[in-house]
């Protein structure tokens, strides 16, 4: 006998994603509990709600109706929400899920299990150098559980069920991959998320909603561009002309001379209009002469209002600025902290992104922020290992305007701009930098926030932790023991610099304190304090 052919169309789709999003909704906080050292600052689990976040708003209010157009829009807005390691695998797995579902109205089980199993690959090959015990490791469990029950012709909900099923397995395997887990006593983040994910799918295709109700204003709010510059073409203008009755091509010879970022979309009797200029008034007078006006919107793109984007407006041809009118290199910083970003700005970082440790911005804001008409090209410096693959993403949807060093601390990130020569080329910049940045030893100084195993000893909740490339080397039951331990730790014989970044919940006179200690116990090193302004951390060391 035949087996009964199930049909999966887009309102199920819908509900898929509305069940997931409402699942991190509940579920999120545990997941940043599940970070693997003992630092305040996990954010695997916000940065894929937040993800999944702008994926629930676009399909909930996107017009279309057929399985394949809303899996695109969900797949495009992921890209473009992106936020953190997590959040950009999760896109690609959302992007694969679309390539499979890609011109269909609606799918059989069998399609959309496969449509998976092409998500799964997709976030696969999103990372550079996978790790068993990650997320990844979750993936291929998922990809199998799901290859075997489409194999068998199960029903989708069985299906979802089969992969959440394999990939429980896979998870409960990582602490034996992967020595940090199991020193931490915790699953994988990343991995547990991509489980999350599947149960919300399972529970909103069957009906089953028990989560908060969705605030996609309230989540989905992040800090935005910052920058000492004056963006050449502010206000983001787009109307819809009715009745059009003019020459598109005159339109176009018209709008281009007016601004940049031009999109036309014309239809029968119809035209939709957008583009950034710096006169919005000045195009509504000219297009009067094309027909009745409807639907206007003006936002100052400076105010960085949030809104949904399609990718393929924003990756259409963007004009360009007379040369003239644009530097040649310009810097892109991420930064957490007011401190910090005034001297990233000092040192001649020409857009500031506000970012970091629980604040990763999205992929959107990268392109945003290239998008200004500042300079040709641009050098993007992350500043953080969770921001590295974002600003990948945002290199492989602008291409060759954009490079990147791939810093990983707010020092590494000094030491690159201060490479940078705006009379050299792209290529010998970004060497001079990435250079300039393998050669700064930094360290982070913060507060326990459990009871932990490093070493084979137990340091306990509460405690100060000195931490280097995410592992917790020092540790101490005051601050200026802990601080002292981990400036040692990094000083060398060469060194003559100590610079400490003093955060937010450290007083100026506390950290001025500290630092004088801390000067009478290096000596022949010249110890420097300044307003960092960081969250979590009371102190970012750098040494030179």
């Amino acid at each position: 006998m035949q087996p009964r052919v199930e049909v999966i169309n887009g309102k199920d789709f819908r509900r898929m994603i509305t069940g997931a999003y409402s699942a991190f909704m509940r579920k999120h906080e545990y997941i940043n509990g599940l970070n693997v050292f003992p630092v305040p600052d996990g954010d695997t689990g916000t940065n894929m709600l937040l993800t999944l976040g702008a994926v629930a708003k676009a399909v909930t209010e996107a017009p279309d109706e057929g399985i394949g157009s809303l899996a695109r829009r969900g797949a495009d807005s992921a890209i473009m929400g992106a936020r953190g390691n997590s959040g950009v695998i999760l896109s690609q797995l959302l992007r694969g899920i679309a390539r499979g579902l890609s011109g269909k109205d609606t799918a059989t089980s069998a399609e959309v299990g496969k449509a998976f199993q092409y998500g799964v690959l997709y976030a696969y090959r999103a990372v550079a150098r996978p790790v068993e015990g990650t997320i990844l490791t979750v993936a291929k469990g998922i990809a199998k559980g799901t290859y075997r029950a489409v194999r068998d012709h199960a029903t989708f909900s069985d299906i979802l069920t089969a992969a959440i099923n394999a990939g429980g397995e896979e998870l409960r395997r990582t602490p034996e991959l992967l020595p940090a887990l199991k020193a931490a006593g915790v699953v994988d983040a990343g991995g547990q998320g991509l489980i999350v994910f599947l149960t919300g799918c399972l529970e909103g295709l069957e009906g089953r909603f028990s989560g908060p109700e969705a605030d996609f204003g309230r989540t989905l709010t992040v800090p935005g561009i910052t920058a000492d510059i004056t963006i050449a073409h502010p206000y983001c203008t787009e109307f819809i002309v009715k009745r059009f009755a003019a020459s598109l091509v005159e339109v176009k010879r018209q709008l281009e001379q007016m601004g940049e970022s031009l999109v036309l979309a014309p239809g029968e009797d119809i035209l939709k209009v957008h583009m950034h200029t710096a006169h919005p008034g000045a195009v509504l007078e000219s297009a009067i002469a094309w027909g009745t006006l409807h639907d206007i919107k003006i936002d100052n793109m400076a105010d960085q209002h949030r809104k949904t984007i399609d990718l393929g407006e924003v990756l259409s041809a963007m004009p360009e600025a007379p040369a003239q009118d644009k530097d040649k290199l310009a810097i892109i910083s991420v930064v957490a902290g007011e401190g910090m970003s005034a001297i990233m700005r000092q040192l001649g970082a020409n857009i500031i992104i506000s970012g970091g440790q629980t604040m990763n911005p999205p992929v959107e804001e990268f392109i945003t922020a290239v998008h200004n008409g500042l300079a040709e090209q641009y050098i993007i410096l992350p500043n953080n290992k969770n921001i590295v693959l974002a600003a990948v993403q945002a290199k492989k949807l602008l291409g060759e305007r954009v490079a990147i060093v791939p810093t990983t601390t707010i020092p590494q990130g000094f030491a690159a701009i201060l490479a940078f020569d705006p009379d050299s080329q792209l290529e010998a910049n970004i060497r001079k930098m990435t250079e300039a940045q393998e050669a700064v030893r930094s360290g982070s100084l913060t507060m326990s926030v459990r009871d932990s195993a490093v070493g084979g000893q137990t340091v306990p909740e509460g405690s100060y932790i000195g931490v280097i490339d995410g592992s917790v080397v020092v540790w101490a039951d005051n601050i200026a023991s802990a601080l002292k331990q981990l400036a040692l730790y990094l000083v060398g014989a060469d060194s003559s610099v100590v610079s400490l970044y003093y955060g937010v919940e450290l007083a100026e006179t506390e950290a001025e304190r500290l630092s004088e200690e801390l000067g009478k116990e290096l000596e022949g090193i010249e110890v420097q304090v300044y307003f960092g302004g960081q969250p979590h951390y009371h102190f970012i060391v750098s040494v030179e």
